[in-house]
């Protein structure tokens, strides 16, 4: 008998395999980084087809396999629902891309999940453009200093301390070069 998971989870993507199968990158909150199989997922009378979303933020059970996750059920959760529109979604595309890069894998950070998930709700009501860019930079920075890239700025302080508050939006225009700055100085250095 398989231990049957049960946790919450973002898909950051997937990829088809066989004639109804997907792969999936989720972040997890109690696992981490899981590439986790579905089988039958495409089929049109399959109940997962519309809760497996790339982006979509679901409730999700897993079996470890001998060499892989396998998905077993999810529902969805009904957040982070606002994140399709055009201007946030790219964003939110930039960020899923930046997390599978940097997350290893299977190693939880309840953390980084948490904080992920208040930043993009704040994302997901984000307005103007200014706003976009800022929340952008305030959200990559956050995961750097979360995994340990970024080191103890005085001037980076206020943006990285937890829970994330909206009015770092305001406050991110006067120091977005130096942001900046530190975000590429990280991501150099990660030499991934």
């Amino acid at each position: 008998m398989h231990h049957i998971y049960h946790t919450e989870g973002i898909i950051l993507s997937s990829a088809n395999f066989g004639e109804t199968g997907k792969y999936y990158s989720i972040f997890t909150r109690d696992l981490g980084m899981i590439y986790a199989s579905a089988q039958g997922v495409r089929k049109m009378s399959s109940k997962l087809r519309f809760v497996l979303q790339d982006f979509a933020y679901v409730k999700i059970d897993f079996v470890k396999g001998k060499d892989f996750w396998r998905i077993t059920s999810a529902s969805k959760t009904n957040k982070l629902e606002k994140l399709s529109r055009s201007e946030v979604f790219e964003v939110f595309v930039n960020i899923s891309k930046l997390l599978k890069r940097l997350l290893a894998g299977e190693d939880p950070n309840k953390i980084l999940f948490l904080d992920l998930l208040n930043c993009l709700s704040v994302l997901e009501e984000t307005k103007s453009k200014d706003e976009l860019r800022n929340i952008e930079a305030i959200i990559v920075l956050r995961i750097l200093n979360n995994l340990g890239y970024i080191g103890g700025d005085e001037v980076l302080k206020d943006f990285i301390k937890s829970p994330f508050e909206e009015d770092l939006l305001f406050r991110v225009s006067s120091s977005r070069d130096k942001i900046l700055y530190q975000i590429n100085k990280a991501l150099k250095e990660t030499h991934l």
